[in-house]
């Protein structure tokens, strides 16, 4: 599978996650949370950041089921899901990933006819360190 590619704006992202938190970079001075990472605050254009613990609950806000033709490490587990997940606790904040059954679940746990936009989801956390998606009533 891909691993993330990291920048050092992006970094302290994927060191929280790979602790098993979901942590969100946030601006110092006017108190504005941003994704993707990125060196200026786009509101008050502030380089100071810190980086903020999230609840890790969010409801899905948009999905795709990819097919064929996909890498072959991918295409192997189709039919598979990606959601865009709004973040309950800083909902300008969206975040990707996939919605699996529980945390080390194959991307194809959960079968597409599951998925619906407005689901209430929480982070859970491979053993990758990749933040992924479980419904919140299965």
């Amino acid at each position: 599978m891909l691993s993330p590619v990291t920048d050092p704006d992006g970094a302290p992202f994927w060191q929280y996650a790979a602790q098993g938190e979901l942590r969100v970079q946030t601006c110092a001075d006017c108190g504005e949370p941003r994704f993707p990472p990125r060196p200026c605050c786009p509101h008050c254009q502030s380089f100071a950041s810190e980086w903020i613990r999230a609840c890790g609950q969010g409801r899905i806000w948009s999905y795709v089921v990819p097919h064929p033709p996909l890498l072959p490490d991918y295409a192997e587990q189709a039919p598979y899901n990606v959601v865009v997940v709004e973040l309950t606790d800083a909902p300008r904040i969206r975040l990707v990933g996939n919605l699996v059954t529980g945390p080390d679940a194959p991307l194809n746990s959960l079968p597409p006819d599951r998925i619906r936009i407005g689901a209430k989801v929480h982070a859970v956390f491979s053993g990758t360190g990749l933040p992924q998606w479980v419904l919140e009533r299965p």
